[in-house]
């Protein structure tokens, strides 16, 4: 009785674990639809508070409401699920931020001036650091870095990539780290920080795509400016998102 026992959980062992070894291979049959993407990766611009009429931000930019920002965060959610590394970049601004319209007495917002040389847009305060009105609207959990940007007070920043300043941040240094040759790019504004990501993205060497629909600009004609720009600089301008027609891009 006792020898028959041991053989049923002998078998019973060997059942179990022919299951396991099953459910690995299955596993394994997944990964291609993952490996597709190993080097692409997505980041997502400046979706954040201030830049909202969801939050009723202090620069809120046209088309930015909730169901925008839930689209965002759906579609970002879909490409981590897809297999892409993603990456976030943060407008992190100090109070006395030279792009502040109200560090600059008796000027108003949206005025131009020069400094050093350079033209600069002065702003309504927006993002900064450590406000409400600074944080990422999408899970910050999905992203591998949060890229912060605009922290020195006598620069801006619309790139990902550097201020206009010329001081790098991490941002192509990381994705080089990790092997990334594939970039979407989408998020808040088209006609600025979207376009100005994008094409240092490129001339970094990077191949680039950027989502439309997942997009906001500031104004129609700028917007289709920058759009303009870009493909002619060789960026992908793709309508909406399509993971079939991202695919076909890596073949």
């Amino acid at each position: 009785m006792n020898k028959e026992l041991i053989i049923l959980g002998l078998t019973m062992v060997l059942v179990v674990l022919a299951g396991f070894s099953g459910a690995k291979g299955q596993s394994r049959k997944e990964s291609p639809r993952e490996g597709a993407f190993a080097k692409a990766a997505v980041i997502v611009v400046d979706v954040q508070g201030d830049f909202t009429e969801w939050k009723k931000g202090s620069l809120a930019v046209p088309g930015t409401d909730k169901t925008y920002v839930d689209m965002v965060r759906k579609a970002t959610s879909l490409l981590s699920k897809a297999g892409f590394t993603m990456y976030a970049t943060q407008d992190w601004h100090p109070s006395d931020h030279v792009s502040f319209y109200t560090n600059h007495p008796g000027k108003k917002a949206f005025e131009t001036v020069d400094i050093g040389g350079r033209k600069q847009v002065l702003w309504p305060p927006h993002c900064v650091q450590g406000t409400e009105g600074a944080k990422v609207l999408v899970d910050n959990n999905i992203f591998l870095a949060i890229v912060k940007k605009g922290q020195d007070k006598d620069f801006d920043s619309y790139s990902g990539f550097q201020d206009d300043g010329g001081a790098k941040t991490e941002l192509d240094r990381i994705l080089k780290a990790r092997g990334i040759e594939w970039l979407v790019i989408y998020g808040i504004a088209t006609d600025y920080c979207v376009k100005a990501t994008a094409m240092d993205a490129i001339a970094c060497g990077y191949k680039v795509v950027v989502i439309e629909e997942l997009c906001r600009g500031v104004a129609k004609e700028t917007t289709q400016k920058a759009l303009d720009e870009m493909k002619a600089k060789g960026i992908v301008v793709m309508r909406s998102l399509d993971l079939e027609a991202l695919r076909k891009l890596w073949r």
